[in-house]
């Protein structure tokens, strides 16, 4: 199945109508590995899609926010990105280069559970746990490392 059908079917099974917008916007996300942001997506789409306004990305984004197909990532300086990740998983911001990256950890999440669990937490159900790591990149050339 090729992209495009694909991203069509996902608006599909959320109960969204199909439009060139949604597609366009969707496909975009999906295809980006930089958490973009939606003048990022603006700026990557407006070429081939010049009637596309900045104010449809955002309500655009914002709809598919909430049907699930994407997730918002708020970063330091109150910026809002976006990722097509929609699994359980963290991020490491980094604040000098304003990059994000999918951190999984499933011993992590593990230590989260239990820690929140012996805290005896009332009257909360916790359906979800995401970490959010911030610090600086110590070279810019090099890619962070996670061993």
């Amino acid at each position: 199945m090729n992209q495009i059908n694909h991203t069509k079917e996902r608006l599909i099974k959320a109960g969204l109508k199909v439009t060139q917008q949604r597609l366009v916007i969707l496909n975009a996300i999906t295809q980006s590995d930089r958490h973009p942001s939606a003048e990022n997506i603006f700026e990557e789409v407006r070429v081939e899609n010049p009637t596309l306004s900045l104010a449809t990305i955002y309500s655009t984004m914002e709809t598919l926010v909430d049907k699930g197909l994407i997730k918002k990532v708020l970063v330091q300086d109150g910026a809002m990105r976006y990722d097509a990740h929609t699994d359980s998983h963290n991020h490491i911001y980094c604040t000098n280069t304003n990059e994000i990256i999918d951190f999984e950890d499933e011993e992590l999440r593990e230590l989260i559970k239990d820690f929140l669990a012996r805290k005896n937490i009332e009257n909360l159900d916790v359906t979800d746990i995401s970490l959010h790591i911030q610090g600086e990149k110590i070279d810019k050339r090099k890619h962070i490392k996670i061993n």
